[in-house]
């Protein structure tokens, strides 16, 4: 047995040395690292911007935001896209300015929000292409004439429908003042006063939008109060006042549900009765 002794004693002493080194080589390869989970949403993420309108869809958009936490400039109807309600009815206005038959009205109690600034055109028409000038073959009188460029910039110029085709361009738009438009005296007029060029052949109309019959206004409507008027283009589209089913210069729109009655009524009969006898 003693023989077997210093061979077993070798044995032993050279596997305690082997076999980490051997158990080492053949280990498995680690695994790998999981995959970094998707990073939450935060509350800064952007959200998709809530638009409507407040006259006439994609002329008169208003973007909704928070004026301060919690209170939005506009409430956007989720039928119509139309503006419901101002927090602000006054935010972005400026003062309507001058308007005959109006003098009583205490100067920045009647304002309006000024449209060309938006009109990205207008600055480029009066530069670039006219730049105070007559443009190059400008006809000699006041006749109708096909104008390829401008047909091509604006294609509801080629079926225009305002005035049943006895007016045209110049009837409305300064010749060479191309960023305003013109009145009978070939006075300048801003697209923010679009009522003093309507007024020209819509007088009565003009009458009754000042008189507050024809015509929105929103804000104080106490008697001295501050009130926002919304201007003729707000509402009309001069290139195409006839669009709509009722060829009246709107299109149709989907109307409002009902409002929900209170708790515990059944019906809305009373608004049926009327509070004086005849």
């Amino acid at each position: 047995m003693k023989r077997f002794t210093l061979p077993a004693w070798i044995l032993a002493l050279c596997c305690c040395v082997a076999g980490p080194a051997l158990a080492q080589g053949a280990a498995p390869a680690p695994a790998p690292a999981p995959a970094p989970a998707p990073a939450p949403a935060t509350a800064n993420a952007e959200k998709k911007e809530e638009v409507c309108f407040e006259g006439r869809k994609g002329s008169t958009d208003v973007v909704r935001k928070d004026i301060k936490p919690g209170l939005p400039n506009v409430k956007c109807s989720p039928t119509t896209g139309a503006a419901l309600w101002y927090s602000d009815p006054f935010h972005g206005t400026v003062p309507m300015g001058k308007m005959p038959l109006l003098d009583k009205v205490t100067e920045g109690l009647a304002v309006v929000k000024p449209r060309s600034e938006k009109m990205n055109l207008l600055a480029q028409c009066a530069t670039a292409c006219h730049n105070g000038v007559y443009p190059k073959g400008f006809p000699k009188d006041n006749r109708p004439v096909p104008i390829p460029t401008m047909e091509a910039m604006f294609p509801d110029a080629k079926d225009f429908q305002h005035g049943n085709g006895s007016i045209w361009c110049l009837d409305c738009h300064h010749a060479t003042k191309r960023d305003k438009l013109v009145s009978h005296f070939g006075d300048p007029i801003s697209f923010d006063q679009p009522q003093l060029l309507c007024g020209k052949c819509h007088g009565d109309k003009l009458r009754d939008w000042r008189d507050g019959i024809h015509g929105k206004r929103i804000g104080d409507f106490t008697s001295t109060g501050k009130k926002r008027w919304f201007t003729c283009t707000e509402c009309h589209n001069p290139h195409n006042v006839k669009d709509g089913a009722r060829n009246r210069g709107f299109v149709q729109l989907q109307p409002e549900p009902p409002p929900q009655l209170p708790k515990g009524m059944k019906n809305a009969a009373h608004e049926k009765r009327h509070p004086i006898p005849h």
